[in-house]
């Protein structure tokens, strides 16, 4: 009898097992260079639709947000606009009364969204199911109610206007064209998706994981499922508030739409047809979304959501996982084919 190689990891056969890490590898390392390509590559491609794309990434931002609550914790939640239009308020705020400097806007907003989340998630995540998902509608629209109210410091239902940030590093102005603005946003995005992978892969990341797979092994273990699915919601709300903020910086006006509860059920339908716990499917789908969104309005404004409702039924029928998956379904068979071929080499 002859020994077969077996991958210490896993178990399987060495052979089998190495183009599947091979993929990963590629993915992992090519993916943040890949996006920050295409992102230059749109810059110089698309001149005239910088503000659009500029609008493009901060959503892509808020809908990672969204991921991490949802794809990696399991938590559903419809309220998510809530921590995006309060680190849009808290910036458009600090903006025009404060502060200027566009880096320290994006912490402001970081911070309002991450307390707003770390009270309400200590408050509303001891449910589950259909109970949290009213009770994340319900904090969207208190939230939402009372930007409305605050007419002196948000401008009520004209909006907070008057936004007008300083140059980035005192160096490049935003300028009417959009570039700074697009170009900001686009390593806003960078910066930030590398640290939400780094979030997922650390320990606290693979806890959350073990929480939405098994939360009473977790607890067996030792640990706290609710501890961990509140720091999480936190830490989402810190991203979805930067998101906010850069949407405020970039366009100069914060409105009540930022805060609503049609935003929250947009950012679900963008997640869903990226594909929910792989990062990149927040950014793909948001970028498809949107796309289709703008090209579909311009030419019939009148059907374009019945398009926009048949592309979705379609990815959710044939790639259940979000359109990132079928990458991950061509790798997998281009995977598969060597080792076919080896095998059917053999003697």
């Amino acid at each position: 009898m002859t020994a077969v190689a077996t991958n210490k990891d896993t178990g399987k056969p060495a052979g089998k097992g190495a183009p599947g890490r091979l993929g990963r590898a590629v993915r992992d390392h090519a993916g943040v260079p890949v996006m920050a390509a295409l992102g230059l590559l749109g810059f110089w491609l698309f001149p005239e639709d910088l503000g659009l794309m500029t609008r493009i990434l901060a959503t892509a931002l808020y809908v990672l947000s969204l991921d991490l609550v949802l794809g990696y914790c399991g938590i559903a939640t419809l309220g998510q606009a809530a921590m995006f239009g309060t680190g849009a308020y808290a910036a458009g705020i600090a903006a025009v009364h404060l502060v200027s400097d566009p880096l320290v806007l994006l912490a402001v907003g970081g911070v309002a969204g991450g307390l707003i989340a770390l009270v309400t998630g200590a408050l509303i995540l001891h449910a589950h199911g259909l109970t949290l998902l009213m009770l994340t509608i319900a904090v969207v629209q208190i939230v939402q109610e009372v930007a409305n109210k605050a007419r002196d410091w948000t401008g009520g239902s004209d909006g907070l206007s008057g936004i007008d940030p300083s140059p980035v590093l005192g160096l490049f102005r935003f300028d009417l064209y959009g570039r700074t603005s697009y170009l900001f946003a686009l390593a806003v995005l960078l910066v930030m998706f590398l640290v939400a992978r780094r979030i997922v892969r650390s320990p606290f990341g693979l806890a959350c994981r073990g929480v939405k797979e098994d939360p009473l092994r977790v607890q067996a273990l030792g640990g706290s499922p609710r501890r961990y699915l509140v720091g999480m919601y936190a830490i989402a709300g810190v991203f979805a508030g930067v998101a906010g903020a850069l949407t405020a910086v970039s366009t100069g006006i914060v409105g009540l739409d930022s805060v609503s509860f049609t935003w929250s059920a947009e950012a679900l339908v963008m997640l869903v047809l990226g594909g929910t716990g792989r990062l990149y499917g927040a950014v793909i789908g948001t970028v498809a979304f949107m796309a289709i969104h703008h090209i579909l309005a311009a030419s019939d404004p009148f059907h374009w959501m019945l398009f926009i409702g048949l592309f979705l039924m379609g990815v959710v029928l044939f790639l259940p996982g979000g359109i990132a998956s079928l990458g991950e379904r061509l790798s997998g068979l281009l995977s598969r084919s060597p080792s076919r071929t080896a095998e059917g080499d053999r003697p």
